[in-house]
């Protein structure tokens, strides 16, 4: 058997250790200390922090020990905050600054910009009666008449030219799109037959109001097949820059038709056509009006040359051609010299014969 005599029984303990506490004799027997941390240095903290010794209730403490203590903690104790020093405004002279100019603002996306607020340009010229009866001797239309063949033909007539009308505006062509050139290759085909039926039926329209323009300035002929008193027109408003051409506006006693006569003839009548005031005229005449139709009753195209100038201001153009009058060659010469306007549109005139045996105005009880 393995000798037990040398472990040392609790009896035998020396008498100095037996006054060692339980958790003591443990860490003694056991080597427990090698298990504990390392120790702290006691530099990392000051002696008011560390943990104070609580001893045992039978053990003196002698007054030295405690006033060392007390004065650790003392040490400890944060010190009072001095009263904040009160420091007083200087007044420091400047050197005086020299004002830069402000800046430039940003560019602004023109399609972002908001839209101007333009004032809708009326027109106040005096109104003056049409006679019905000229108007019926001529076969133009009748405001106040019965539905007729003519009438049904222009309505037809009238909604194709509004609806290309809001196209044009839609895809951004502006004021051009609310004009319409109306004109012939040769006199005597039409035109301007067209052109008073046309805005005779625009005018009609509930929302829309129609400018009819005597563009023909060397044979003007609106003025009489409307029976109306002559005055100073568009020609006139081309030549004096002072000049207002709203002033030159006729109105009528037929709601939504206005007339603007062709003016004193020049020698010159395409050169001021050609000139910047023309935009600036027409523009005048449809200034916030995006509701008001302009119809040009233009010169022929290959007899004067107004008509091929009056194109590059106009959205639409309608080519007049006579049934039994205008050859293919003339036809196609004419457009070419309205190549500028971006719509061209063939209205075929003094047709007897129709392939399909339409009738217009037959089912309102007219034409038998």
């Amino acid at each position: 058997m393995t000798e037990q005599t040398k472990i040392p029984l609790p009896d035998e303990e020396p008498a100095k250790k037996r006054g060692s506490t339980l958790i003591e004799r443990v860490v003694r027997n056991y080597d427990l200390v090698q298990l504990a941390p390392a120790p702290i240095p006691d530099a990392l903290f000051p002696p008011a922090a560390k943990h104070r010794r609580y001893r045992r209730a039978d053990e003196v403490v002698e007054e030295a020990e405690i006033a060392q203590v007390d004065q650790a903690f003392a040490a400890a104790e944060p010190a009072q905050t001095e009263a904040p020093e009160v420091v007083f405004g200087e007044v420091v002279e400047h050197e005086p600054v020299i004002a830069q100019a402000p800046a430039k603002p940003a560019p602004v996306n023109p399609s972002k910009a908001p839209l101007p607020v333009v004032r809708k340009v009326e027109f106040t010229g005096e109104r003056h009666q049409i006679n019905r009866n000229h108007l019926r001797d001529q076969g133009l239309i009748l405001p106040e008449g019965s539905v007729s063949a003519v009438l049904e033909e222009f309505r037809i007539v009238k909604r194709q030219l509004l609806f290309n009308a809001s196209q044009l505006a839609q895809q951004g062509m502006g004021v051009p799109s609310q004009r319409v050139l109306v004109c012939s290759p040769h006199p005597g085909e039409g035109k301007s037959f067209t052109s008073v039926n046309l805005a005779l039926a625009i005018a009609a329209e509930k929302e829309t109001e129609v400018l009819l323009v005597d563009a023909d300035f060397a044979k003007p002929s609106v003025l009489s097949m409307l029976g109306l008193p002559g005055g100073p027109g568009l020609m006139d408003a081309l030549v004096d820059q002072d000049l207002d051409p709203v002033s030159c506006v006729i109105g009528t006693d037929i709601p939504g038709l206005w007339v603007l006569p062709a003016g004193n003839a020049t020698s010159s009548d395409s050169e001021y056509l050609s000139s910047s005031r023309t935009k600036t005229v027409l523009d005048r005449l449809v200034e916030g009006a995006p509701n008001r139709f302009v119809i040009f009753d233009s010169p022929p195209a290959l007899a004067a040359s107004p008509a091929a100038e009056l194109a590059k201001y106009v959205g639409q153009a309608v080519v007049v051609a006579r049934a039994d009058k205008t050859g293919q060659g003339a036809l196609e010469d004419a457009i070419s010299l309205l190549s500028a306007c971006p719509n061209i549109q063939l209205l075929l005139n003094a047709v007897h014969f129709s392939p399909s045996g339409r009738r217009f105005g037959s089912y309102y009880g007219y034409g038998g």
